[in-house]
């Protein structure tokens, strides 16, 4: 039996990735017959719908839902991702992969990257990428999923992610939690009503004049923030001089060959563009800095990267990188771009709804709305988005490009003082730290940086402990281990084919 602090209404304002996902997860954890969860959504009120690229932690998240991997991949047109591959960032003509899975492996207590850049010391040719089965695999359109009954060996470990229609993957998490009892009421808010003592959100009067009354308020509708910002006025830190990309312009276009399993993210004048393949077509999207260039142009120069023909109108979307100064305030919490935005260089968007949701479900609330928690939540939310930003930050920082007036801005401006001790650091002594069980990890920051021509003095002095005899068979060894495991794996479109074609 609830408690009478149980919370037994729980209402999410607006649908979408945000809202769906949110929906789905309360549904699949609060499983007591008392507990409402309704979700409310207008058809007329659009989606942003550009997050189609993901990181291997949402698997995590569908692991906890119970989904099949197969079924979820044919019902979202989904493929297979093993890393981005960003070009022209460092400067025009260069290209690297930032992999999900390690380079190489541990020796004698230490990251790899150390020995590696010995070993280019000591003259030899071989390239990071050739320690890495993520990018060889990507390069040559490989893929499978991790075989555990092979103990010891880099296939057991292939880490992954997807690529999926966000429209199709919203249907999929509405499917889910409706199956479980959330009920969706369609219609728009015109009005919020407060408790005018503790300003608590009470009642919401929908357009239709029906009223939805509430204990618990999730805001998932987007930039607006009905809930978070309209009503409660939680404040917003705008992280523009930082990313001064504002701007962006999607459109799909056909699909014309097999699908590659990563993501493409081609620096231009004033930004970048993205293609992400999906299983019946390409996703596409130029993110500018309206500062440095023109709506009309930035559209032309999305057009004119194409791969193939467009499909539809190119849609237009405009945002301001930051955060709230307050995601959860009193009874509201903030999950999505309500609650912030991280433009999608790193595909974070979902990981950021999947971390809040996992964050609340372990912060979840009673009626008495403990403030100590609220805060705690604030300020663990606070500190992912910083860490998500510097990381963010160091592919436009670390640049040698000067041939626009984007690039100059981005190469000299001034950055945070915990990304300024990164790559101090880093550039000293190769040495790379990860705080607080941060998203991204120390392979993370070796591969944009080392991608992006940051090469440090000197490396960590126990990597010449070694001798070198030694360290040149382990290399050996490492490459020719990695190579064969590589011709092992099936194409990725073979392996779609297989499993789940949609």
């Amino acid at each position: 039996m609830l408690s009478e602090h149980n919370i037994k209404k729980i209402v999410i304002v607006g649908g979408g990735t945000a809202g769906w996902m949110t929906a789905a997860a309360c549904a699949r954890v609060l499983v007591h017959p008392d507990i409402q969860i309704e979700l409310i959504e207008s058809e007329a009120i659009g989606t942003v719908g550009v997050g189609e690229a993901t990181i291997p932690h949402i698997r995590y998240f569908n692991d906890l839902l119970g989904l099949n991997e197969d079924d979820f991949v044919r019902k979202t047109n989904a493929t297979f991702k093993l890393g981005i591959e960003f070009v022209n960032w460092d400067k025009i003509g260069k290209a690297y992969i930032h992999p999900f899975g390690e380079y190489g492996l541990h020796m004698e207590g230490m990251r790899f990257h150390h020995f590696y850049l010995r070993h280019k010391e000591m003259g030899h040719p071989y390239h990071i990428d050739d320690y890495n089965l993520q990018i060889m695999a990507a390069r040559e359109g490989r893929f499978q999923r991790p075989d555990k009954s092979i103990r010891n060996s880099p296939l057991s470990k292939i880490e992954y992610a997807f690529h999926f229609d966000a429209t199709l993957y919203a249907r999929f998490m509405r499917s889910f939690a409706e199956s479980r009892g959330v009920k969706r009421r369609e219609g728009r808010v015109t009005e919020v009503k407060q408790n005018s003592e503790t300003g608590f959100v009470e009642q919401l009067v929908m357009e239709n004049g029906d009223l939805v009354n509430g204990e618990f308020f999730i805001d998932c509708t987007g930039f607006y923030g009905l809930l978070i910002e309209q009503t409660l006025k939680s404040g917003y830190d705008d992280w523009s001089n930082y990313l001064p990309c504002n701007s962006a312009v999607t459109v799909a276009s056909e699909k014309i060959a097999d699908p590659i399993p990563y993501t493409k993210s081609t620096a231009k004048a004033a930004g970048w563009q993205w293609r992400i393949p999906l299983q019946n077509r390409t996703g596409n999207g130029h993110v500018y800095s309206k500062d440095f260039t023109s709506d009309q142009k930035a559209t032309e120069t999305l057009l004119d990267g194409l791969d193939s023909a467009p499909l539809g109108s190119p849609r237009a979307l405009k945002f301001t990188t930051g955060i709230r100064r307050k995601t959860w305030n009193k009874n509201v919490l903030a999950i999505g771009l309500s609650a912030g935005f991280m433009e999608p260089l790193e595909s974070t968007s979902i990981h950021l709804i999947q971390t809040a949701i996992a964050r609340l479900m372990t912060n979840f609330p009673d009626k008495l709305f403990n403030q100590s928690d609220i805060d705690y939540f604030n300020q663990r939310t606070a500190a992912e988005f910083e860490q998500v930003r510097d990381f963010l930050i160091l592919h436009y920082k670390a640049t040698e490009r000067e041939d626009t007036e984007f690039w100059k801005y981005c190469k000299y401006m001034d950055i945070p003082d915990s990304l300024s001790q990164r790559f101090e650091i880093y550039q000293e002594n190769a040495r790379l730290y990860r705080h607080d069980n941060e998203l991204f990890g120390e392979t993370s920051w070796f591969a944009v940086m080392h991608g992006q021509g940051i090469y440090p003095k000197r490396i960590h002095p126990n990597a010449y402990m070694m001798p070198d005899a030694e360290l040149e068979r382990r290399m050996d060894d490492l490459r020719l281990t990695w190579k064969k495991c590589l011709e092992t794996m099936p194409t990725h479109q073979a392996f779609i084919d297989r499993y789940c074609r949609a």
